[in-house]
């Protein structure tokens, strides 16, 4: 059986360190497209069928091309299993989308919405509010956000668990971040939850990536963000660019402090090396202000008396939830 065959693929990723969740998702559902559409064995004209129901171009490309490394591995098995084209849907654009760095009023409007979720006074609608603004509030992955457990809210801050690069870093929250997360534990025990999760249903059962990226989704337009299914528009994980840009935002303009705020900030956001910390940085009007300001001062010769060496260190004050950087749950 197909379906078979997907499972052990799947293992065999896991076994070799993947978490390979999302391809998981998209290979099961193609094993039931298959099972109704198809035959027992991976068939182009079927994977064809199945990628073309993606909503976007992007979409139906990586739909084809996870079904098409999975063939790859069936037909040196068994060569009834057919490759699909590769380039069916296009070829892929080497460009990186561009983010959407949310501003204050944009982040108040999507923590409003998310607070006003159905059904109202149940724990669904404190949980995705709390759970945006946390990511808002520290630049976490989404990921961590939802492994975390119980134990991992320590007096010191959150402890992130092994994740992305297999690293656990501890990661110091404001105030204002931890009197939120105790307002929504408090809640949350009311609950009785079955699992140990911070972020659980209503059911208490742990909530998948899948489901809080689609309320998102959803919330990001009816606010106006996003288009329908398709468009280009806020991700999820623009949260976290937010929280990377404004964060720089507040460094002092002097080579070495940047440099040092940088290093700070890559190690905030659990990158291993700070190159990776580059790809999450976006001009804004403050930055390209303080870039045309240096730039004139160096020009006229007087960029020594226009910035002073500052020392900074990094502190999750450093946020995107507002012109002052204060993280708040609003």
């Amino acid at each position: 059986m197909l379906s078979e065959d997907i499972d052990r693929y799947i293992e065999l990723q896991r076994a070799m360190g993947l978490k390979y969740r999302v391809q998981a998702s998209l290979l099961r559902s193609f094993a039931a497209f298959s099972g109704v559409n198809g035959g027992p064995f991976l068939y182009t004209e079927t994977a064809l069928r199945w990628a073309a129901q993606g909503p976007s171009a992007p979409q139906r490309r990586n739909r084809l091309l996870t079904v098409r490394r999975l063939a790859k591995v069936l037909h040196a098995e068994d060569d009834r299993h057919q490759i699909p084209p590769g380039d069916a849907f296009g070829h892929r654009e080497d460009r990186r989308p561009t983010p959407h760095i949310f501003t204050s009023d944009e982040l108040a409007s999507l923590l409003r919405a998310a607070a006003n979720l159905l059904p109202r006074g149940s724990l669904r609608p404190l949980t995705y509010s709390t759970i945006f603004a946390l990511i808002a509030a520290t630049g976490m992955r989404v990921s961590e956000a939802l492994a975390l457990i119980v134990d991992d809210i320590t007096d010191d801050g959150l402890m992130i668990r092994e994740t992305k690069f297999r690293k656990s870093r501890l990661l110091p929250i404001h105030d204002t971040t931890r009197r939120g997360l105790d307002l929504y534990l408090a809640a949350r025990c009311r609950l009785a939850p079955v699992e140990n999760a911070v972020f659980v249903s209503n059911q208490g059962t742990v909530l998948p990536y899948s489901t809080v990226n689609a309320i998102f989704l959803n919330l990001a337009r009816s606010i106006g963000l996003r288009k329908g299914p398709g468009h280009r528009g806020p991700r999820l994980h623009d949260l976290r660019h937010t929280f990377a840009v404004r964060s720089l935002e507040k460094c002092a303009g002097n080579r070495e402090a940047v440099a040092r705020h940088l290093t700070a900030l890559s190690t905030y956001l659990g990158h291993t090396h700070v190159s990776d910390t580059y790809w999450y940085l976006q001009a804004t009007p403050i930055l390209l202000r303080d870039i045309a300001a240096l730039s004139e001062a160096f020009y006229t010769g007087g960029i020594h008396d226009c910035i002073e060496p500052t020392s900074v260190q990094l502190s999750s004050r450093t946020s995107s939830s507002g012109s002052t950087g204060e993280p708040t749950y609003l």
